[in-house]
């Protein structure tokens, strides 16, 4: 996918960033930083920051589930701009969100899509602005970028979850209304579904290793999150919750990711691990591969720490709305974690 064409620019653009001097980024903060809380009738910010929409019409779609959703709409002046695969110039997306935090009737930030090319508008947020501003972001995949620089750069909490023009079903439509409406402490827990099965097979967890933890969430879509290495666009990783997801990725790949994740010492950091789905994540032709198990048996298993797998986390139609440096309890047993603080200003 797009996505994928632009991990290795990425990657050399953060290894270089330390040394140029240039951009934004600030040290990151000591502590959390909690969005305004949100209620029907605000106004909410619809950005592209990464791809372009295949059909305009998603756009229509994207404001259409925010008014559906109760909010007023407002779009970026480079929304519905393009550039190649990308929704308009660097200058112009970065332009975008900045303006949509420093305006003060916007409540929140909504991703239009992921795909590719958020990373390329590190260097020119204003992060001194959004601390100021402390709102709502939300969006997956390619806003893994955006997730995790934030967070490292000004304490805010985030949210990955369903793109403005994605599957607002039944079940993401009512988990927002109940995490940003109600501010429930959500409870994580596969939905049941047993089909015309004996034994259920859908939406099963696997335990890696048992035991519970508590600790704040950080992660994303393990591609855009391993792109970051070496930039200071990661958060602290020292006693956190890492989930992880990924799509269209061939097992090697997968593996090769873990073993960055491994050797920048991310890995032995954390306090505990939930994998989401790896959506068509299949061997390709050769001698053969190994499987997702064997690769979380290498890496996360002689870490000692809670550990599962198979959680509703990422390209699929049903997921999980996760506040990004939310606090949490995680039960590996159980296949579970659950809010143990609100994530919205009182």
């Amino acid at each position: 996918m797009d996505r994928r064409l632009f991990i290795g620019t990425a990657a050399l653009a953060g290894l270089l960033l330390p040394l140029a001097g240039g951009g934004r980024a600030i040290a990151s903060p000591a502590g959390r930083l909690l969005p305004v809380a949100l209620k029907r009738g605000d106004t909410v910010a619809l950005v592209s920051p990464s791809s372009q929409v295949d059909d305009s019409f998603n756009l229509q779609l994207a404001r259409e589930v925010m008014e559906a959703l109760g909010f007023k709409v407002r779009t970026g002046a480079n929304y519905a701009a393009r550039r190649g695969h990308l929704a308009g110039s660097d200058a112009g997306r970065a332009d975008d969100i900045n303006a949509a935090f420093a305006d003060r009737d916007v409540k929140a930030v909504i991703c239009v899509r992921g795909g590719s090319g958020a990373a390329r508008l590190l260097p020119l947020l204003d992060y001194g602005v959004i601390r100021a501003n402390p709102k709502a972001l939300l969006g997956y995949s390619d806003i893994t970028a955006l997730h995790n620089a934030i967070h490292a750069q000004t304490g805010l909490v985030t949210f990955h979850g369903p793109n403005g023009s994605g599957s607002w079903n039944s079940f993401n439509a009512d988990q927002f209304r109940r995490l940003f409406f109600k501010r429930e402490l959500m409870q994580y827990r596969n939905v049941a579904d047993a089909g015309d099965e004996l034994v259920p097979r859908k939406n099963r967890t696997v335990t890696i290793t048992g035991g519970k933890v508590r600790g704040e969430l950080v992660g994303g879509n393990l591609a855009v999150l391993t792109a970051l290495a070496g930039s200071p666009y990661l958060p602290d990783f020292r006693g956190k919750i890492l989930f992880l997801e990924d799509v269209e990725e061939a097992p090697y790949r997968v593996d090769r990711m873990f073993s960055t994740l491994k050797l920048m010492g991310a890995l032995d950091q954390i306090a505990g691990f939930i994998f989401g789905e790896c959506t068509d994540c299949n061997p390709g032709d050769g001698y053969g591969s190994l499987t997702l198990q064997e690769i979380l048996d290498d890496y996360i298993l002689p870490l000692g720490i809670p550990a599962y797998r198979g959680a509703m986390i990422g390209h699929i139609r049903q997921q999980f709305i996760l506040p990004v440096g939310g606090r949490v309890e995680l039960d590996a047993d159980a296949g579970s974690f659950r809010l143990l603080e609100p994530v919205f200003q009182s």
